[in-house]
């Protein structure tokens, strides 16, 4: 589905990522792991075309991506919760996710079943976006790209300075959306929350991939837990 083969990625004359290589398959879960300015977020940026690999390739269904501006990529089938989440402050709940409403291959994803799956979001959903919580505007911000009817989600880091019990409120939607087939590519540092829905883990330290394998592999490496996740 998603192929990045040898990405390099660099910030001016600063490499960042070098040889990246991974790949997320048809509903599965692949996580992205490392500490920070390991270069998760950079990966997934580039894969988004904020920034072009130099060298590098990026397919998607067999077609090369790499170039593409942003908005051609989303059109391609992709839903980006960013780390920032970047919803709109002075619309409502409602208004943030109408706008970004788009009908997909199923046309699955609509303001009732958004609803459904964040009854929060239901019940404020005519409050403004600066009214939310933290842990609201991440429900906000992953709904938001679930109006797109992706193929494809892309999150970086959802559970950042969430309290456990909304992080937890985060995995169980994961969950549900990997059960019903969806691909993630899923940037994290919490490793619980990484191992509870990931299929795939790649650890990502300076820029390059220092493990891959699954989520029994990694919990059973001591050496790339202890030396490249631990805090």
């Amino acid at each position: 589905m998603l192929e990045l083969d040898n990405i390099n990625t660099y910030y001016g004359d600063s490499h960042v990522l070098r040889g990246v290589s991974l790949s997320v398959r048809p509903g599965e879960v692949a996580c992205l792991l490392g500490r920070n300015g390991a270069g998760k977020t950079t990966a997934i940026l580039t894969v988004m075309g904020y920034l072009q690999p130099r060298p590098g390739r990026i397919r998607y269904n067999d077609r090369d991506i790499a170039g593409l501006s942003p908005h051609a990529v989303a059109r391609l089938g992709f839903g980006f919760v960013p780390q920032e989440r970047g919803i709109f402050p002075s619309l409502t709940v409602r208004e943030n996710l109408s706008v970004f409403a788009r009908r997909g291959d199923k046309g699955y994803w609509t303001l009732p079943r958004v609803f459904e799956l964040f009854p929060v979001l239901a019940a404020r959903q005519r409050n403004l976006g600066f009214q939310l919580s933290g842990g609201e505007q991440q429900m906000l911000s992953i709904a938001r790209a679930l109006m797109l009817n992706p193929a494809l989600l892309l999150l970086d880091e959802p559970s950042e300075g969430l309290a456990p019990m909304i992080v937890q409120q985060i995995v169980e939607v994961l969950a549900r959306l990997k059960r019903e087939g969806l691909a993630i590519l899923l940037v994290e540092q919490n490793l619980r929350a990484a191992f509870a829905v990931g299929d795939r883990h790649h650890v990502l330290n300076k820029g390059e991939i220092c493990f891959s394998g699954s989520a029994a592999e990694l919990e059973g490496n001591d050496f790339v837990l202890r030396n490249y996740l631990s805090v």
